[in-house]
Formats: structure tokens, sequence, C-alpha cells
């Protein structure tokens, strides 16, 4: 049973966090774009198994958490440890999904004291990543979308107004949402019925300087990629893991930005293991 609960933060914003209440490590669920924060579901069982307490938050925009235009993904390292204040936690895991993964990531460079480690699954790099090819291998809507937002905000509005079809997705990731990850229509819908606000924050957030660097991350970081992930290619996490000193790089060779997140259920087991 996930309960949910209102934070006001210092500026009178307010986010809106969740916590299934029950296991002994607490673990961050950073969501994806464009996504509500409910933790995720078909992940139950194993955190249930390894005694792991899903807790989680709206990104700013969101759901119920005010929108703060202008954020960027250092952001999110505030936005985590009002959470964990809020139900008492001291120290706590991340475990972010595609655009979740960066926010994941920023909370353990900028909470070294707080964070047990990290999991980053088929998250995208730094626009700026030295030696990357940030484009190479995704696919042309993404390409077209996140151009937009390099291009500023009200070249991205103009993007979000027009009719643009996504073609991201492998036969492998339309497969894993016809089944368990079917659990996407509960909370993309809610984030794309509000309107494109809090996705068109979330993309100039990746492509403007995150505030914080990878490299900081101390605690032990997982990263989890599809090698045919079309949305955000698996360099991103190669780059990402050659940059963080303790990092360790899972790619699937078969799998593309959702279908990964079937073998990314031992990731569970690899936080349970070191923190």
């Amino acid at each position: 049973m996930v309960s949910e609960i209102d934070i006001g933060l210092h500026d009178g914003r307010t986010l809106h966090a969740y916590d299934s209440g029950v296991g002994d490590l607490a673990v961050l669920w950073h969501h994806g774009t464009p996504n509500i924060g409910a933790p995720p579901v078909p992940f139950f069982p194993a955190a249930e198994r390894l005694g792991i307490r899903w807790v989680s938050y709206d990104r700013p925009g969101y759901g119920g958490s005010t929108p703060h235009p202008g954020r960027d993904i250092a952001s999110a390292a505030g936005c985590a440890s009002a959470v964990a204040d809020a139900l008492g936690i001291d120290r706590f895991a991340v475990f972010g999904h595609s655009g979740g993964g960066p926010h994941a990531l920023a909370c353990g460079a900028l909470l070294p004291d707080r964070v047990l480690g990290v999991v980053s699954v088929a998250g995208v790099a730094p626009y700026d990543a030295d030696g990357l090819d940030w484009f190479a291998g995704m696919a042309p809507s993404g390409v077209a979308s996140l151009r937009a937002a390099a291009a500023g905000r009200a070249v991205k509005e103009r993007f979000e107004a027009s009719d643009v079809e996504f073609d991201g997705f492998i036969p492998a990731d339309l497969a894993a949402l016809s089944g368990d990850w079917s659990w996407f229509d509960d909370v993309v819908g809610p984030a794309i019925a509000a309107g494109p606000a809090a996705l068109i924050d979330d993309d100039l957030a990746y492509v403007n300087p995150w505030g914080c660097d990878p490299a900081d991350v101390s605690a032990p970081v997982l990263f989890v990629h599809g090698g045919q992930d079309r949305v955000v290619p698996s360099s991103h996490s190669e780059w990402l893991a050659r940059r963080c000193p303790a990092a360790e790089l899972r790619v699937f060779a078969e799998d593309g930005h959702i279908s990964v997140l079937d073998p990314a259920a031992s990731a569970l087991d690899w936080l349970r293991a070191r923190a």
C-alpha cells in the first residue's frame, strides 16, 4: 500500500511524495519524462523480497508538485532531501529510469553523506559530454525534440505544439508495454493530461548545464542500458560509466528503452548487497 503526502518547501512550493512504508532500505525512485512519480509497481515483488521501501515524488510541475520553471538537474538533490526529511529517513539509495537517471546521479553527487548507492537505467548523459556524439543512434523524433529544447524555451514550446509522431520504441519495448510495463499507462497518462509544461522543463534541464558533475558521485553506481535503445542510446551510459569512479555498467544487447527494465530488476539485488 503506497501512501501519498504533500511536503511544503521553504520557498512555498509543494512536493507530492509517495511512500510504500515497508522495508529497512529506502530507495528513492526518480521517474522519467513525462511521468508522475508513483513508484514502479512491477518492481514491488523484488522490493518486498529484498526489504526495500520505495519512496518517490512528482518532479516539479508533474502531478501534485508545484512547477519550478528553470530548474536544473541538481535541484533533484534538494527535493530528495526534503522528501527524506519529511519521512524521517536519514540515508537512502536512488534509482532512476530514463530522465530519472541524471536526477539520481545528482543526488549521488550532491548528497554524499546520505546516498548509499545509485542505479541509472537508460539514463541520459550531460549535453556537453566531452567526446560523446550525443544524438548518435537516437530516433529522429527524439533528436528533433531535444534540438528544439537546446534552441530555447520558445522553440521547444512551438515544437510541443506541433504534431510529431514518436518513433523511439523497438518491438521489444512495445511487447513490454503490453505486459507488466503497461504500468506506464498509470504514470504517463496523468502527466500528459496536465499539458507539456513539466516535460518542457525536463528537456530544458537535460540540454543545459546540470549544476553537478557525475564524477563527484562517490557511492557505488550501476548503469543499466539496452543496446538497442533509440530513445537514449547506450553510448550515454557507457560515457557516464567511464566518468564515475565507482561505476559498473551492464548493457543488455537486445533490449530497448522499456524492455531493459525487466533485466534491470536485478539492480535491486545489486543495491541491497551494497547498501
